[in-house]
């Protein structure tokens, strides 16, 4: 009997691709549906029976993947595609659960098949409580920092991070501009906001510069594949993504 699977996922290229390496790694798969949204995917659950194995792109056209399991519950194993390779890590180390990074490649694929067959039977039993796991996965996203506090001269200051437009190292010392184009002095290092900071909004363009989805304008070609982000406001100093990093930032872009 054939594995009877539902993919989730708003990106036609993505799915094809899906559909087709999971078909040379598992040829006795069965694809049920093809669901683009939050709204058609809890429509189609609702209305039929459960499939073996969901795939769910985490970012869809209307929301993310987590948003079902609020108004559904979910009785099979499920493997949550995303492009962001910092996307919630921790949480998806669990045993029930298993992540795929985009561009998805045949072995990680051939992995989590197997890794279904050992969720499949912890399902069956009853032993899972899916929609309690995802519960844990979205408070684990919300340990990103929302605000800082940055202190200028007497004066403490609270920026919100929906305000920030980058973060810049220069002669040493972080800078932080908001899209207001007012600079502050942070006393974390580059490496540290990067840990604390939502990788779906923020991206480490390079040693130099962490940036703000929200504040880039425009991405133009750059001299041997590399890529120049133009931001708003604009930044004295370039920022230049190199070329080893240049398909991976699109991505980020993309999704």
């Amino acid at each position: 009997m054939g594995i009877k699977v539902v993919i989730i996922e708003d990106e036609a290229p993505a799915f094809r691709r899906l559909q087709k390496i999971l078909e040379e790694v598992t040829p006795d798969v069965e694809l049920l549906e093809v669901l683009d949204s939050v709204e058609s995917a809890v429509e189609w659950i609702r209305d039929n029976p459960k499939p073996d194995l969901f795939f769910m792109d985490i970012q869809l056209s209307d929301g993310l993947s987590f948003e079902i399991f609020d108004q559904v519950v979910i009785s099979s194993p499920v493997i949550f595609t995303t492009a962001f390779d910092e996307y919630m890590l921790k949480a998806f180390k669990v045993n029930s659960v298993d992540y795929l990074l985009k561009p998805i490649k045949k072995e990680d694929l051939a992995f989590s098949m197997e890794k279904y067959k050992q969720m499949r039977s912890m399902f069956t039993s009853g032993d899972i409580n899916l929609n309690e796991i995802v519960k844990q996965i979205r408070l684990d996203a919300s340990d990103y920092k929302s605000r800082f506090l940055i202190r200028q001269g007497d004066k403490m200051i609270a920026v919100e991070v929906d305000q920030i437009a980058y973060f810049q190292t220069r002669n040493g010392v972080v800078h932080l501009t908001t899209q207001g184009d007012r600079t502050f002095l942070m006393d974390q290092s580059l490496d540290e906001l990067e840990q604390s900071l939502n990788p779906v909004k923020f991206y480490r363009a390079n040693r130099q510069f962490i940036v703000s989805f929200a504040a880039i304008e425009a991405i133009h070609k750059y001299h041997k594949g590399k890529l120049l982000v133009q931001v708003l406001p604009a930044s004295k100093d370039e920022i230049v993504v190199s070329a080893e990093k240049a398909t991976k930032f699109k991505s980020w872009m993309d999704s």
